[in-house]
């Protein structure tokens, strides 16, 4: 180990920092978690004040997403801690790499209801991938490099360190820790022989595709694979981005919301090839008739995953970017590939709307195709989510920020910061909903203090708008506090952040309402109102088959 100067566990905290290339850290003051700050005076590393805490964790979560790298945030004790716990449950769904670092009261006094005292360690175990709390100065250092090695190791995931106010004081000499070089397993021979037999022997297969293969770094590998092979692709909420966009066979996102020709030819398929995805229900529909008839082959880091919900005929759990070239072959499906392009075609998105009213879908294809190839699109929840996810087309998979596993409202301004501060020149938009928008409103004021060139494309019908489709279908239209008809004057309220914005009604206005969004050199709100008839479709009904999908026309009830 290498020796250095003493110094507070304050500073080896931001040394460690330092030494892990964190540029930026997001957070929220308090006396728990002073000393820290205290340390990060005047200190290179780079703070961003968000409004709240669950904005600062959601921030490192876009960082993270946009980044590739580990996010960091800082929270006091108590309140400060326990606002972190939502966003650190999302990161955790979504296999997001975070490192949360949260004040504590002084050892002396915990157990004793002192003043923020909270058991953050007890209340983040179900909501983190782990969790440390620091009672020895000496095992300080040595903590938050696992830390970091656990956040960004095999499934990555979100670690909370806990650390005491009279640690953080504490004086240590610095040492940098030993560390351990992990390497993810390499696939077995039997294993890969038996996948390429499956493959052989398969007349319709088609990938799976989910979050993992971004988070793998295996995108260039997975799309070798295609070209390779010829074999058609879906993609998961996360998965979107993987494919590149044009790609022959691929049928865009599957699942309760996806595309009728995704959902079709993955219930056709005789052979699904699952790289990294989970069989989640939202993507499943009625597990025990999801490709019914198909084998299965299961490629995932993460071997809690394999055989969870969906027995394989052959699983895989290894680096995907040595698993896919080692399946990569030349295979005769012909036949199969013309039934999807006929699916495709049978079943292609219809842009043209009558009337004169914004029509959400046609107004976010516009929108990727004007965006530049550098962009950024996060999103809140609801459906102006599913319309992105159906829409919009993306170059990577950390060009789609959206919160999949846990769905959370309030996601995706603050992740829209993280990510502008990430890629600083890249476009920033965030899409949000009038409800969701709400949730992390205050973050304007770190658009503003920060300087933050994010477009913020915000669509209103004045309603929850996904609750409200559910209420539609499934309760009888039994509007239950799903209406926001008094929903304040978005364009007014950015002003008061010196955001500049404006707000549109018609078709015929969002041609020249994109242009302007895009081409302000700074923040910017685009305010759409649209009619709350628009349902996002098609549709799975919850407990039905993904063939049995409702694709109603929109009314007005």
């Amino acid at each position: 180990m290498e020796s250095g100067q003493k110094m507070r566990g304050a500073d080896a905290v931001i040394k460690v920092l330092a030494a892990h290339g964190v540029t930026t850290v997001f957070g929220y003051p308090g006396g728990a978690i002073m000393p820290i700050y205290d340390a990060l005076y005047g200190h290179p590393v780079e703070h961003l004040l968000s409004r709240h805490e669950q904005g600062a964790a959601f921030a490192a979560v876009g960082y993270a997403r946009a980044s590739g790298k580990t996010g960091v945030c800082f929270a006091t004790s108590g309140p400060g801690a326990t606002n972190l716990i939502t966003s650190l449950s999302d990161a955790l769904l979504d296999s997001v790499p975070v490192v949360a670092i949260t004040g504590q009261v002084s050892t002396a006094v915990i157990g004793t209801d002192a003043f923020q005292e909270i058991d953050v360690l007890g209340m983040s175990l179900s909501c983190t991938k782990h969790s440390f709390m620091v009672t020895d100065i000496n095992e300080l250092i040595p903590t938050l490099y696992k830390a970091f090695e656990i956040a960004a190791s095999g499934r990555p995931g979100p670690v909370l360190v806990d650390i005491p106010k009279d640690i953080q004081i504490a004086e240590l000499e610095y040492k940098t820790p030993l560390l351990t070089v992990t390497e993810d397993p390499a696939p077995e021979a039997t294993a890969l022989e038996a996948a390429r037999d499956l493959l052989q022997q398969a007349k319709k297969p088609i990938l799976y595709v989910g979050g993992g293969v971004g988070m793998a770094g295996a995108v260039d590998h997975l799309r070798q694979f295609i070209d390779k092979t010829g074999i058609p692709s879906v993609a998961t909420l996360k998965g979107v981005g993987a494919i590149e966009h044009g790609t022959k066979g691929y049928l865009g996102m599957l699942g309760m919301h996806g595309g009728k020709a995704a959902n079709l030819a993955v219930q056709a398929c005789d052979l699904l090839i699952v790289v990294g995805a989970r069989f989640d229900d939202r993507v499943t529909g009625r597990l025990a008739t999801f490709a019914g008839n198909a084998k299965v082959l299961h490629l995932d880091i993460d071997i809690a995953e394999i055989n969870k919900l969906r027995q394989a005929d052959v699983a895989i759990s290894a680096d995907f970017r040595q698993v896919l070239p080692a399946l990569c072959m030349n295979l005769e499906l012909g036949q199969w590939q013309q039934e999807v392009e006929e699916l495709y075609r049978e079943h292609q998105w219809d842009y043209q709307h009558p009337g004169e009213l914004i029509y959400a879908p046609a107004m976010l294809r516009r929108l990727a195709n004007k965006l530049p190839e550098d962009s950024v699109v996060s999103c809140d929840v609801g459906q102006h989510q599913m319309w992105v996810a159906q829409h919009m087309w993306f170059r990577r998979p950390e060009d789609h920020l959206s919160s999949a596993g846990l769905g959370t409202m309030g996601f995706g301004l603050p992740a829209a910061i993280g990510a502008q501060v990430a890629r600083p020149d890249a476009t920033v938009v965030t899409v949000s909903g009038d409800g969701s928008f709400m949730m992390n409103v205050q973050e304007l004021t770190t658009i503003k203090r920060r300087k933050l060139p994010v477009k913020i494309l915000l669509i209103d019908n004045q309603k929850l708008g996904m609750v409200k489709q559910w209420q539609q279908l499934f309760f009888e239209q039994r509007y239950s506090e799903t209406d926001l008809s008094d929903n304040p004057d978005f364009v007014l309220m950015a002003s008061a952040f010196d955001i500049p914005g404006r707000t549109i009604h018609r078709a015929e206005e969002v041609e020249a309402a994109l242009d302007e969004m895009l081409a302000t050199p700074g923040p910017f709100m685009l305010h759409v109102a649209i009619d709350d008839a628009f349902n996002v479709w098609p549709l799975v009904p919850p407990g039905a088959c993904n063939s049995d999908m409702m694709d109603q026309m929109e009314k007005q009830t």
